[in-house]
């Protein structure tokens, strides 16, 4: 392959073609539609050529951090007194399993025609690392272009070329970037080593994954120590409208029984006067337009995505359907070079449910405000709204119909007028006592007509208990005055009882690392799964729930690491290097003075690991009993010596062989010789032959009744074993 290659290049150079351009994408997706729009239509096993442009993918990371034992041997082993292990220098290894790309790419640099680079990778802080890891990696000193665009079209791809950047005005986020990285490879590395030597537990720790982990647990433990009480609740029914008792201060809730009881007769059956309505017009303004960690909110609340699932399928609609703009932003914001695209992308959402919504829109002028276009509010991308390739829903799997749907509806909300409406606050006082009531009355339900009048946000979903409002909110009252005598006919007492805030999902998991600025809209949702794959947390439902590993690995951390404070502060170093207003070298003597502090933390404890797993079989390899865990294809049980790796299903498979003893079902096991069966009750194990077509007579009977209705009269036994035998083995 490499000579004729070669050859290539040499004919190329006698013909004296002018130079080219060496693109490079991140996947072969994106290259592939890159290669398309650019005219490089001469296909290769690992790029795509043309008249100008040579067109390369990195395929996600290309060139990493080198290991520790890159640095030395002897951290191949896992010890403790070589922690923590920090190199003066950081260096980069092509990664083994990509490496026959990253060849490629060195090659194609090398060669005598590529006269430039265009960097071609996700315009972000990720895509900037791994390209130029993947140029420091091939050596390429020259100066190169960048390519930055926000969605993945034809027409934004031509005009990205068209003003193409000079490389080193993104050095900054690159900066940035390895800081991140860096860091990551330090604390991460050396307490994790540090836990897992120190506890003999493969027990993970990161300077993000650590807090969130935090902040599961705080929920928790507030739940933990949460104690119920019983309330009542007081309303009056006034005939027309109903309203509900509340002190001068406070909530409605009575936790004196008595006192609930004194209020109720000392109400019922009197009469009151109406002594205050309040008539209010309200105004209520479009929800912003999306960001990353909005959508994956919403999404979560509304169909039950996870983060994960939410950003695959989003990555789809941008990349392969072309029908959004660039996914991982954490602007809510566009800009107002945008302002003369926003008609044309209306116009490519304007069919099926959404045609009645856009069209009306495409009759008048656009005129978006500051709640839309701000650019003092975008960074390095504008929030996420439909491009203006036409769409064709009957392309889209189901769940990108409905990601897709929640963008295009937030897009055509932002065109919309406020929501208005009239507020009603009335105030009764009875015997002494007031008694409120609130209502509303919808003049012009705005952009609530974009989601059929009865949109829902469902605020931070922080989960904590509602504090017992108990007005009616919302509802029509009738026209009232003041002055107004009314009569209680009848008291109503409800009883309740207070509730602990919930567990934390997804969404309100979201909310608080945005709050707290841990990791960005890029790596939340890959920080939940990492949480999830590590036994730390678990999904039930849709609930997170810490598990018995998660309750003690955050006990043993630093507490520097529990809370967000000190990642918070790190992720705003990096925010600001990027910026430019921050050095790249002090940030990282701190986070080298940080690790050394957690691994002498983590050396000096005094701290006990219990594994919370641990089943009742034994290792038929070494004896040692085995540890539970939980993958995609469910439960299996590993051995938790190192030198030994036994792993097997966890689930108990009941064969149909009974034990001569007691004549229960025996349940095939696996071992060294292969699968036999083992009695549950006393013990008694028998070999299986993997060859062996045995079947005992009760199991031929029962087989001939199965499948003897199903077959001709003609049929003999042996034909109905057999037919038998192959349908158990399909099953």
């Amino acid at each position: 392959m490499w000579i004729k290659e070669r050859e290539v290049i040499i004919a190329v150079q006698r013909k004296g073609r002018a130079m080219k351009a060496l693109i490079l994408a991140e996947k072969p997706s994106v290259a592939r539609e890159i290669a398309r729009v650019m005219g490089s239509r001469e296909k290769h096993k690992n790029y795509f050529e043309g008249p100008k442009y040579v067109v390369t993918w990195a395929l996600g990371h290309l060139v990493g951090l080198a290991e520790p034992e890159d640095y030395d041997h002897k951290y191949q082993t896992w010890a403790l007194e070589d922690l923590p292990i920090l190199p003066g220098n950081m260096k980069l290894k092509v990664l083994r399993e990509t490496s026959h790309q990253f060849k490629t790419v060195q090659f194609l640099l090398k060669r005598k025609d590529i006269g430039e680079v265009i960097v071609a990778t996700d315009a972000a802080r990720e895509g900037e690392l791994l390209a130029r890891w993947i140029l420091n990696m091939a050596k390429w000193n020259k100066p190169f272009k960048r390519l930055w665009i926000s969605s993945q079209t034809d027409k934004a791809i031509k005009e990205g070329f068209a003003a193409l950047k000079p490389g080193n005005q993104f050095d900054r986020l690159y900066e940035s970037a390895r800081c991140r990285a860096e860091a990551d490879w330090m604390v991460g590395l050396n307490v994790t080593r540090a836990l897992t030597c120190k506890f003999n537990a493969q027990l993970s720790a990161g300077r993000v994954q650590t807090p969130t982990l935090g902040m599961i647990m705080e929920r928790e433990k507030e739940i933990t120590g949460f104690r119920s009480q019983e309330y009542d609740t007081i309303s009056v029914d006034l005939g027309h409208f109903e309203a509900s008792w509340r002190p001068a201060s406070g909530d409605g809730r009575l936790f004196d029984k008595g006192q609930s009881d004194k209020l109720k007769q000392k109400v019922d059956g009197r009469s009151g006067r109406i002594t205050s309505v309040k008539k209010s017009e309200k105004s209520e303004p479009h929800p912003l337009a999306y960001d990353l960690t909005e959508l994956q909110r919403d999404a979560n609340r509304r169909f039950g995505f996870s983060a994960k699932q939410t950003s695959n399928v989003l990555q789809k609609l941008y990349e392969q359907h072309k029908l959004v703009t660039y996914p991982r932003t954490d602007s809510r914001y566009l800009t107002s070079d945008m302002v003369s695209t926003l008609k044309e992308r209306l116009e490519s959402v304007a069919v099926g449910p959404y045609a009645s919504l856009a069209r009306p829109l495409l009759r008048k002028s656009l005129s978006p405000g500051k709640r839309v276009v701000d650019d003092s509010k975008v960074t390095d991308h504008h929030a996420i709204i439909p491009t203006e390739e036409t769409v064709l829903l009957n392309k889209l799997s189901t769940e990108e119909r409905k990601l897709y749907d929640l963008i295009v509806r937030r897009f055509i909300s932002l065109f919309y007028p406020p929501a208005k409406y009239d507020a009603v606050s009335v105030t009764v006082q009875i015997e002494g006592e007031s008694f409120y009531a609130k209502g509303t009355t919808v003049k012009d339900s705005g952009w609530r007509e974009v989601y059929g009048g009865n949109y829902e946000e469902d605020g931070d979903d922080d989960n904590q208990d509602s504090g017992g409002s108990v007005e009616q909110s919302g509802r029509l009252l009738p026209e009232l005055s003041e002055g107004e005598l009314v009569t209680v006919r009848r008291c109503i007492v409800k009883s309740g009882r207070t509730q602990p805030p919930k567990r934390h999902n997804e969404a309100s998991l979201l909310s608080q690392m945005e709050k707290h600025g841990l990791g960005t809209p890029a790596t939340r949702a890959d920080i939940i799964e990492k949480l999830v794959s590590s036994d730390t947390i678990e999904r039930q439902g849709s609930s997170l729930h810490p598990t018995g590993k998660g309750k003690q690995l955050i006990e043993l951390v630093a507490p520097a690491l529990r809370t967000p404070d000190l990642t918070a502060k790190w992720e705003a170093d990096l925010e600001r290097i990027a910026k430019g207003q921050g050095k790249a070298e002090p940030f990282l003597r701190g986070i080298r003075d940080m690790t050394k502090e957690l691994v002498s933390g983590v050396k000096g404890s005094d701290a006990e690991y219990k594994p919370h797993n641990v089943s009742n079989s034994s290792c038929p390899e070494c004896g040692t009993r085995l540890l539970e865990k939980k993958s995609k294809r469910g439960k299996f049980l590993v051995c938790p010596s190192e030198d030994c790796g036994y792993k097997r299903s966890g689930e108990k498979r009941l064969s149909n062989r009974r034990c001569p003893q007691c004549h229960k079902k025996m349940e095939m096991k696996e071992g060294k010789a292969g699968m036999f069966v083992q009695c549950l009750g006393c013990g008694i194990t028998e070999t299986l032959k993997k060859d062996s077509k045995h079947i005992n007579k009760r199991e031929e009977k029962k087989l001939v009744q199965q499948y003897g209705k199903q077959e001709s009269i003609g049929s003999n036994l042996g034909e109905l074993l057999k037919a038998a035998m192959e349908k158990s083995k399909s099953d």
